[in-house]
């Protein structure tokens, strides 16, 4: 059975944790056990999240979105409080893994969005690996690729049309990244994927002409963390089981 550090060092190390300036500590955030039997693993350590990883006797909830954002306030009270106190009434350990898990290569949450949708060629075009972009062997009509996001992620993707164009050159940052469509207009995509709109993403569409969608914050970040899981099963022989809790946003 592998302990708990054990495993919590090959995730700092794979992810590369200390190249990322991040809103929040990446890695081991709540220790509540030395060994670990069963993983489970979800996108955001919400209280349903935690319940159901209980009931499973997990050792330890591995996720995207975990605690202690920046301007969030420290103090372990009300909702915070009672997910952490679920956490070590339970006896297990909680670890999260943000930008890290946006821009792995192989593991990260745009390489599998990518992958996913049919992109072939995909590869980070920022240096950060959190810009991703493609070339399509296909072009498609904007309507398509909502389709295939609509197909993919079970929910209705939004698209802002940025004209009659079609798409030939996709860029895309899973999560809340709207404020990046301009980045992929000043690169010449024809459209952009991320989780979320904003209001101004309906104008900059319009006036850069280059199509935007909103897929689902939970929605696009869904793959990373399960692949992480699956590594971690096959490489220390732990039971992983990820689980759903939906959300429409």
């Amino acid at each position: 059975m592998p302990s708990l550090r054990e495993i919590i060092d090959y995730c700092d190390t794979r992810l590369d944790i200390r190249a990322f300036d991040d809103y929040c500590p990446n890695g081991l955030q709540v220790e509540a056990g030395a060994s670990v039997r069963r993983i489970v693993t979800g996108v955001t350590a919400c209280l349903a999240l935690i319940e159901a990883a209980r009931d499973v006797e997990a050792d330890l909830l591995l996720v995207h979105h975990g605690y202690f954002w920046k301007g969030e306030p420290q103090p372990l009270t009300g909702m915070k409080g009672k997910r952490v106190r679920e956490l070590f009434a339970a006896g297990m350990s909680m670890a999260a893994y943000h930008l890290p898990l946006d821009a792995h290569p192989e593991l990260g949450n745009n390489v599998r969005l990518g992958r996913l949708l049919g992109f072939a060629g995909a590869a980070a075009v920022t240096q950060d690996g959190l810009l991703w972009g493609a070339e399509l062997s296909v072009t498609l009509e904007a309507e398509e690729l909502r389709q295939r996001l609509c197909e993919l992620t079970g929910r209705e993707a939004l698209l802002l049309s940025g004209g009659a164009h079609p798409v030939k050159r996709v860029a895309w940052c899973t999560g809340g990244a709207q404020s990046w469509l301009s980045k992929a207009a000043d690169q010449g995509y024809d459209a952009f994927i991320t989780g979320e709109a904003s209001e101004a993403s309906f104008h900059i569409a319009r006036e850069r002409n280059i199509h935007f969608y909103s897929a689902g914050h939970h929605a696009t970040e869904r793959h990373g963390i399960q692949a992480l899981g699956e590594e971690l099963s096959e490489r220390f022989g732990v039971r992983h089981e990820y689980i759903d809790i939906p959300n429409p946003v």
